[in-house]
């Protein structure tokens, strides 16, 4: 029942975890998409706009992405090995996540003016994404509430796996044959033979006849 229960665990966690890569992914492509557009606008441009300041949100949506692939990655490895030590490490990265990205929203909704907080962008990238985002503010909600309920599931998963421990039922079998291998010498392993015994001596069985005393050995025993 316990390694039915884990193997179900794993699979939920592993199902959980491939929504952030799945938004990884597509954060990745997006920014790639960014650059070729920045490129080549910045190659049909004359004007030094373009080397003032680096394209930060290019850079950070890129970044962005490969850090949701890299804890993918390490939430499938913690999911298959149910170590305790990359449960650990993979509960308390997606927990700075959810710190960050609450920090994120809370500084969105509660302060207006926001985006001046933020240094300019001379690739337009910025402007172009965020007038996306509120002409599909109904889709990007949906979406956000996914993965805020992804990382919040991958947590509890996560403990529950930690909680259960790691699979060692599969290794039983390999345990014993190691104990039983591991008292025996690993150089010169010789059968031993048995010791020589001088002699041969008769022990009479049951069924031997017993042959009686000859005529001149009850003689000599007068």
């Amino acid at each position: 029942m316990g390694r039915i229960a884990r193997t179900c665990l794993q699979s939920f966690m592993k199902a959980m975890n491939l929504i952030m890569g799945m938004v990884g992914v597509a954060m990745i492509l997006y920014g790639f998409w960014m650059v070729r557009v920045w490129q080549r606008d910045k190659e049909g441009s004359s004007s030094h706009d373009y080397d003032s300041t680096a394209p930060w949100f290019i850079y950070t949506f890129l970044g962005a992405g490969v850090t949701f692939c890299l804890i993918t990655c390490l939430g499938h490895i913690a999911a298959a090995s149910a170590n305790c030590f990359c449960l650990y490490c993979y509960m308390s990265i997606i927990c700075l996540v959810l710190l960050l990205e609450t920090a994120m929203a809370a500084d969105v909704v509660l302060n207006s003016d926001w985006e001046k907080d933020l240094p300019e962008d001379p690739t337009g990238r910025f402007h172009d994404f965020k007038e996306f985002v509120d002409s599909n503010f109904d889709t990007f909600k949906w979406i956000s509430l996914l993965i805020i309920l992804a990382q919040g599931s991958s947590i509890l998963l996560g403990m529950a796996l930690k909680a259960l421990g790691p699979n060692r039922g599969s290794n039983y079998d390999s345990d014993e044959d190691e104990n039983s291998h591991a008292r025996l010498p690993l150089i010169n392993h010789q059968v031993q033979p048995p010791a020589y015994v001088i002699g041969d001596p008769r022990i009479a069985l049951k069924n031997d006849p017993v042959k009686p005393p000859t005529y001149n050995t009850w003689n000599a025993n007068k």
